[in-house]
This record gives C-alpha cells, structure tokens and sequence, in this order.
C-alpha cells in the first residue's frame, strides 16, 4: 500500500486536528526503527477508517515546540483527538495493530467499528523463508537466505531490530569493530543489511496460531504467512527469580535491563541480582547514572568475563554483596526493599534501595510455539549440524536452539547456516 496520510506542521495543528472532528495524529522521526515498523500499519489503519477519522503525521524534529506542548518526548507517538478534546491511549514506542484498532474503535464506536472490522479481511502470504524473531540470529538469516533470491519475510515481536542485542549498551567482542558499539546500533546495521538483501519484514506484530508442520503463522489476526522453509530465532528473555514481590513489582522498581531504565536512576542506589558476565557488565553501565551500585550474588566468586571483573572492581561506585541471595522484594514509599539471606550462615538481612536490576540468564522463547519439538534437558531446541529440527523444513538458531556457548557471534554463525542450508534445499 502506498502512502496515503497526509503531513502537516505546527501551523496547521488548530485547523486540521483540534477543529478536525475526529483525528489521529502520529508524530515521527527519521532514522527511528519504531516509526518505520508503525508506517504500514497507520497507512493501514488510514484506508480502513479513514470515512470516519483524519490521519496526519508530523515530523516531530521540525515541530518540536509542538511536540513539547503535547508531551510527546519520543517517536513514534500516536494522538487521538475527537473535537479537539485528547482521547483513548497515547501510544509510543513499538506500536502494535491491535493497540490502534483498540482506540479506533472506540473513536468511531461500537457499531460503526463491527462495520469496519467487517471489511477487513484475512489474507495469506506465501514465501520461500519464513523467520520468526530478528534478533542476530533471524537476520543473518534472513541475508543469506534473500542474497540466495528467495523470497524472505521475518516477522518480528519487537520493534527494534537485534532482539537482546538491542538493549545491550555496548558490544565489545564482535568482529570487524575495534572499538565498542553499541547494541541498538549494531542490530539496526545488521536490520539495513537484511533489508537490502531484499528481505520484508513485519514488525511490532502479535504473532499466533504458529502451525510448525505446514511451516503458517498469523500475524496480528489478519495475515497468515506460509514458509517452505521455517527459521525460528525468536531468542530468549531474562530468566525470573522467583520469588515473593517480583512479579508484583516488575516495571515499578524492578528492571531486567540496564540500557532501558538506567537513565531513570541518576543519582540514586540500586542492587543488581546476578554475578554472570551480563550482570556485572550491566552494573558497570548502570553505574554512570547511579550514585551507589551493589552487586548481590549466591556464588563465593563471581562468574563474569575477567575484563569486566576488573573493571567492576575498579569502580567506585560498585560494591560487591557475594553468598547472599534474594528471598523477597518489598516496595516502600521511597522504594524498594531487598530480603536476603546469607548462603552460609542463613542470616536474613534488608537492604534498602531506589531500584533493582535482575541478571540472573535467560530463558528460551517458546511459548507461542505448539509442542512437537525435541527439546534438550534444559527446555531449548535440539537441532543437527545444518540447525534442523525434529520437524521437516523447520529449523531452529540463536539463543533457543541447543548449545554450550550464547553469543552474538555463534548466533550469527547459526543463521548463516540455516539461511544458507534451507536456500540450497529449495534449489
């Protein structure tokens, strides 16, 4: 679909939305992954219902005064006006189709909503390599699968393009950069490379209905996308503690990634839960915003790479809590409050703190994947040398499939692999 929403500027804001009637509004950036995953679907929307509701986008770099006045502090960011007076969600960041659905429909109401939905219907793309996840893994794929002249779709549950890479802060052993870079970045090169190989991408979506014998999966309700070749790479999440207050405080007080809410710390004290090379890499981030790092972990000597040790170490600002371990997390009115126990002694302990950072592994995702698979002793995939799966056409890469050693590197090496093997199988 071609773009069909107009563009306006802050001189037209009065007469186009506030005196439009109904409007929504979407504020972007250039170079902003998240405004380019948006697009499509706010066309999308535009052509649905676009009888009953104005779409126009602003370039939030031009009309930043505007944007201020709004609140609107990141791209993309969705408005929703209905005569003159802000409605519904403001949405930013990975904005998903049903997120805009939701909102529209309550815009033009009930009846008129079951109207349109009506006129949306199902439809089925068929492609030679289908890839589900874009994280390193996915998109090494996806370049050499689509440099083979296939046809290659990736569809996508975030928005950035790296997966785990994306919220890493900087990457400091991948080949070919002397110097650190950082993750957002390097995911969003490889993301540019795929797509000039010629790969489509669908991103920010909700994937279901994933049927791994005839290699469909549906996306975002609507389409269904079939594969002759299947790639999974949809990698893994931060691995939960378990334990009382977690859970409850997730998102209010506990984080699982430093790049993300580090900023929301300046000057404040924080505990990390973990001693692994993700946890005291982290802590090190985490300390250029921080006033006052501890590092709380059950081993008697950490397990992180020697360099960032060292570096950790030397900091400051970082402290180090070893034979210890969380028994429960407490929000206070100021905070947060840790419950540990010591290893040894069993001595319980509170510490009192502004926030906590978990880094404790990560877990496979496989949720949205029916059973059928061989999976290993730990839950992830089991594949062969070439990265099949128990399941004909179905392969399996990154941070899910079966191995001793998690790293962008073997990531990459496993989707070059699979891309390169299920090209050479469609002949």
């Amino acid at each position: 679909m071609s773009e069909t929403i107009p563009h306006i500027d802050a001189s037209q804001f009065e007469s186009v939305v506030l005196q439009g009637g109904k409007v929504a509004v979407d504020f972007y950036s250039d170079e902003c992954a998240p405004c380019e995953a948006l697009a499509p679907k706010f066309n999308a929307m535009g052509f649905l219902y676009g009888k009953d509701v104005t779409f126009v986008k602003i370039f939030r770099q031009n009309n930043r005064e505007l944007a201020t006045s709004l609140g609107v502090r990141s791209s993309p960011t969705v408005l929703f006006y209905e005569n003159g007076v802000r409605v519904g969600d403001l949405l930013t960041g990975g904005i998903k189709r049903g997120d805009l659905v939701r909102n529209l429909d309550a815009l033009v109401g009930p009846s008129r909503a079951q109207e349109i939905h009506s006129q949306d219907k199902p439809f089925t793309t068929d492609c030679d390599v289908l890839i589900l996840g874009g994280g390193p893994a996915g998109l090494a794929a996806a370049i050499y699968a689509a440099q083979a002249k296939k046809k290659t779709i990736v569809v996508d549950l975030n928005y950035m393009h790296g997966g785990q890479v994306s919220t890493t802060h900087l990457v400091s052993n991948y080949p070919g950069f002397p110097k650190p870079i950082s993750g957002m970045e390097l995911g969003d090169r490889m993301g540019a490379q795929a797509r000039e190989a010629g790969a489509d991408f669908r991103a920010a979506v909700d994937a279901s209905q994933i049927d791994l014998r005839n290699r469909t999966v549906l996306v975002d309700g609507l389409e269904t996308i079939r594969g002759k070749k299947l790639i999974l790479a949809m990698g893994s999440s931060p691995r939960p503690l378990g334990v009382p207050g977690e859970k409850e405080y997730k998102g209010q007080g506990i984080s699982y990634c430093g790049t993300c809410d580090a900023k929301y710390y300046e000057g404040k004290d924080v505990v990390v839960i973990g001693g692994g090379s993700s946890a005291v890499e982290e802590s090190i981030f985490i300390s250029q915003f921080a006033k006052h790092v501890r590092i709380v972990y059950r081993g008697s000597q950490l397990r992180a790479n020697q360099t960032a040790q060292d570096l950790a170490h030397a900091n400051p600002k970082i402290e180090f809590i070893l034979n210890h371990e969380p028994r429960a997390f407490i929000k206070t009115a100021t905070g947060m409050q840790v419950d540990f126990e010591d290893v040894k002694s069993k001595e319980r302990h509170i510490l009192d703190t502004d926030g906590v950072f978990v880094f404790i592994g990560m877990n496979p995702n496989l949720d949205v994947v029916p059973d059928g698979l061989g999976l290993d002793e730990f839950g992830y995939i089991k594949t062969d040398g070439l990265m099949h799966t128990s399941i004909p056409d179905v392969f399996a890469v990154g941070d899910i499939a079966s191995k001793p050693l998690r790293q962008i590197t073997v990531a990459v090496s496993e989707g070059t692999i699979a891309g390169v093997q299920a090209g050479h199988e469609l002949g």
